[in-house]
């Protein structure tokens, strides 16, 4: 069955403290994007890389000086995630097959994990990675808060893979402030979210404290 991949690339270096986009900084050489690129490159993936269009020259010039050659196909990105989601599977014209929706600044994804999202959302029509909560939760209202189960929850990661004609018939309705990543879509059109295991070292780089983890974490034992 065909598999893709779209990463969706769209962030600032706000957070970051930079004016470089973030997905552009440097981790151990080279850009993060293209870590994320490397780590979803192997036989039968095609990559779609979704980027503001203002980014466009900037990550061309970037491929050419790192001697960046993984082949992807760019594709402009939309007003927020969910048009830039969008945009990406409207690139993809089969119907059929399987894609994996995955963050530009999640580098440090394991090949594992990604071919186990595979395998479970073409048995199951979608696999959306997540980990245990470590820390104790409480949950806060105009009342107060109160202590919960932390048992009883779980922090979605990425990669999120889906059957192709289901997350396209999805991402069909009208953009939603509930739909927080592509899960909550999905579910939103009728389907039961299946869950596989993610990894704690699975980061989403977006302050300077997480590229010296990403950084800590990639340096040879």
């Amino acid at each position: 069955m065909q598999r893709y991949a779209i990463i969706v690339a769209g962030g600032s270096g706000k957070r970051m403290q930079s004016e470089l986009p973030k997905q552009f900084l440097e981790l151990a050489g080279k850009p993060i994007l293209m870590h994320t690129l490397e780590a979803y490159y192997y036989e039968q993936t095609e990559i779609i890389l979704v980027l503001p269009v203002k980014e466009l020259t900037q990550w061309k010039s970037l491929c050419i000086q790192h001697n960046f050659d993984i082949p992807h196909r760019i594709v402009e990105g939309g007003t927020s995630r969910f048009r830039s989601v969008q945009n990406g599977l409207s690139a993809i014209e089969n119907t059929t097959g399987l894609v994996a929706i995955h963050d530009g600044v999640r580098p440090l994804i394991k090949r594992s994990i990604i071919s186990e999202s595979y395998r479970i959302a073409d048995e199951k029509g979608n696999a959306i990675t997540a980990v245990a909560a470590k820390d104790s939760l409480r949950e806060i209202g105009d009342w107060g808060n109160k202590a919960v189960d932390r048992s009883k929850f779980q922090i979605i990661q990425t990669p999120q893979t889906f059957r192709i004609e289901l997350i396209k018939k999805a991402f069909e309705t009208k953009e939603q402030d509930t739909f927080t990543d592509d899960a909550s879509v999905l579910e939103n059109s009728g389907e039961r979210i299946h869950l596989i295991e993610g990894d704690y070292s699975n980061i989403k780089i977006t302050t300077p404290e997480d590229l010296r983890i990403a950084e800590s974490l990639l340096r040879p034992n």
